[in-house]
């Protein structure tokens, strides 16, 4: 099994577009939407949720009132504020530090498993698909991109499906780290700006921190041809594939309002996203 992970430096390049593309035409794959902070691929997909589970990121502590002599220290000791004058936890302001915890003389406090989330698994008209969602405001997205992961990667093996096929995150931060590692090639969307190739720049030294083949796509490449240019030149340099361009099509956005994939609208990129999939096929083949 192959693991494609599709990635940009920064938010707004099409990535999930892209994915959405390529989920269309990758035969035996199964999906996963890595973005846990912001998913968007199931309003292209609509996924049919089969299974859900809870998502613990972290814990947060918790008094037994029927234990607690309100001696204080809990409250002075907790720099976050969270332990209210009468000795109730505030669960938005818990860090789960522990230092509470370590602190109360009469042990009356406790961690229990923070709700952070959920992840699922569903069926889409492309295959089956592994996604999650963060609540706003909980942290460890990381920890729950490593399990959509984890979990997307058994059922293709299972299955004996041929790819896995990955919408990552956007940036540079740990959700992305979580989201590239031992995968077999990460497709950097970037379109023709400077902000987007400068954050290009800065995902592709992640790639090649982490040892991750890495090739590129450029997005909308005919709204600016001297800075996709630039990008070509870029590639060239750095010896890095450069796998697909993609021209402005307003029927992009058709397909996102209609629920569907650009190219289930037959558009004119459909000899784009051919020609992007044999490229990233090619590379995968090749020793």
């Amino acid at each position: 099994m192959k693991e494609i992970v599709i990635i940009s430096g920064k938010g707004g390049t099409g990535k999930t577009s892209v994915t959405g593309a390529l989920a269309t035409l990758l035969p035996k794959a199964i999906l996963a939407d890595c973005d846990v902070d912001a998913p968007d691929l199931h309003l292209l997909l609509q996924p049919e949720i089969q299974h859900r589970t809870p998502f613990s990121g972290s814990k947060v502590a918790r008094i037994e009132k029927t234990r607690c002599s309100e001696y204080g220290i809990c409250r002075q000791v907790c720099r976050f504020d969270a332990i209210s004058i009468d000795f109730v936890v505030q669960d938005i302001s818990c860090e789960g530090c522990g230092v509470c915890v370590w602190n109360c003389p009469e042990e009356a406090i406790s961690f229990i498993p923070r709700d952070s989330g959920e992840w699922y698994i569903s069926t889409t008209r492309f295959g089956e698909m592994v996604h999650a969602r963060l609540h706003p405001g909980e942290e460890n997205s990381g920890k729950l991109v490593t399990q959509v992961r984890t979990i997307a990667r058994d059922r293709a093996e299972r299955q004996s499906l041929d790819f896995l096929l990955v919408d990552g995150p956007p940036g540079v931060g740990c959700p992305v780290i979580a989201a590239i590692g031992g995968a077999d090639l990460l497709l950097t969307v970037t379109e023709p700006t400077r902000s987007a190739i400068h954050d290009m720049e800065r995902v592709l030294q992640l790639a090649r921190h982490f040892d991750v083949a890495a090739g590129v796509c450029i997005n909308k490449y005919d709204l600016n041809e001297v800075m996709a240019q630039e990008i070509v030149e870029f590639c060239r340099r750095e010896n890095l594939p450069l796998l697909g361009k993609i021209a402005y099509d307003p029927q992009f956005v058709e397909a996102q309002v209609q629920g569907k994939t650009i190219v289930e609208l037959d558009s004119a990129a459909l000899p784009e996203f051919q020609l992007l999939l044999d490229n990233i096929l090619s590379h995968l083949a090749a020793p």
